[in-house]
């Protein structure tokens, strides 16, 4: 199997397209048509999980955060980013991040967090833009089905629960032909009228080259018409956050006791707790800062995320608890969510879990 097997599968979960325009998700050395000899999956990438991945005689490294964010103008090992580049290509690793994209799914990083909190009726707190288009395209009434079941097939006519929704009318395209054209109906050079059905199928944004070369393989015509327009819609299922609920409720105080007992904390900073129960639960996996405002908006009574500031805290305003549980910490599941995504799609190959505790913050008690 080749490393761009494993690529595709990853993508078609959590597509690049959903990264931050900061971030540098996506194979950072090595090359995909490389054949893989297993996969070692972390958090973080450093040398030491580098040096395992040889000594586990694994050539391909999944990890969530990139080792790569800016340009590097040297490396001669002077910094552990240097350090795990050198030993990745001294020993033809390739590493693959899966960062912010994966961060935007609602079942990524932060559902692994709801889950182990057993949240419910869970949701994007800030949607992601311009991740929805819809496609128009015009074909006889004849081959409609046909076209309609491909652009399904590709990806496209989900809206929430639902699938194959389309949208389709009747009514009547012309047509000439000029010289060397072979109409699919009527004769070049003379105008052709021909009762059509305008349909009409709304996908991700990211699926449009799938869906376009879908329509085109199937449609009858020489020259195919179609419009693709970005909707102000939101997908309902990619964006930045979670919000759930708790299915009883709890006391501040017995919120924080589950959190440190499942996700094996030694410590939460917290805003002071409030005087009611808590329902709604607002979740960001890394540092979650910039979703107060929407937690809040969202009637969230916990906001639970990392790398808060000083001054942040006092966003809470009396509203909401905020915790902050550490940033490794908040995240410390995903490598069993990549693992799990893995080896579901490649039954019979060796997907390892990395050994090495990158966590450089330790704690004093």
């Amino acid at each position: 199997m080749h490393i761009a097997a494993i690529i595709a599968h990853l993508e078609s979960i959590a597509p690049p397209s959903l990264q931050e325009s900061y971030d540098n998700a996506g194979l950072l050395t090595g090359d995909a048509a490389w054949e893989c000899t297993g996969v070692l999956c972390t958090l973080d990438t450093t040398e030491a999980v580098i040096l395992e991945a040889v000594a586990r005689k694994c050539n391909m490294v999944v990890a969530h955060h990139p080792i790569i964010f800016g340009g590097l103008k040297k490396i001669n090992g002077k910094n552990y980013v240097e350090k795990a580049v050198i030993a990745a290509i001294k020993h033809d690793i390739a590493i693959y991040a899966i960062h912010t994209n994966l961060d935007h799914v609602l079942a990524g990083v932060n559902g692994k967090m709801a889950d182990k909190l057993g949240l419910v009726k869970r949701s994007v707190l800030a949607p992601k833009a311009s991740t929805l288009k819809k496609l128009y395209t015009f074909v006889p009434l004849a081959q409609a089905e046909q076209v309609r079941s491909a652009l399904f097939t590709a990806g496209g006519g989900h809206i929430g629960q639902y699938s194959e929704c389309s949208f389709g009318v009747e009514g009547e395209g012309t047509f000439k032909g000029g010289e060397g054209t072979n109409p699919f109906v009527g004769q070049p050079g003379t105008r052709h009228e021909e009762k059509e059905v305008k349909l009409e199928v709304i996908f991700p944004a990211w699926l449009q080259t799938a869906l376009v070369k879908a329509l085109i393989a199937v449609h009858p015509y020489e020259e195919v018409a179609y419009d693709v327009v970005e909707l102000a819609n939101t997908h309902p299922g990619m964006g930045s956050g979670l919000l759930g609920e708790l299915p009883d409720l709890l006391e501040g105080k017995d919120l924080l006791a589950l959190v440190k007992k499942e996700f094996g904390l030694t410590v939460i900073r917290h805003t002071p707790l409030l005087d009611k129960p808590v329902r709604k639960v607002a979740l960001c996996g890394g540092a979650g800062s910039f979703l107060v405002s929407k937690a809040l908006a969202a009637g969230a009574d916990f906001f639970i995320t990392a790398d808060m500031k000083y001054h942040e805290f006092f966003d809470a305003n009396d509203r909401m608890v905020i915790a902050d549980i550490g940033h490794f910490e908040s995240e410390q599941f995903t490598t069993a969510l990549l693992i799990t995504v893995l080896q579901e799609k490649f039954t019979t190959f060796a997907v390892l879990k990395s050994e090495v505790k990158t966590n450089p913050v330790r704690y004093f008690v």
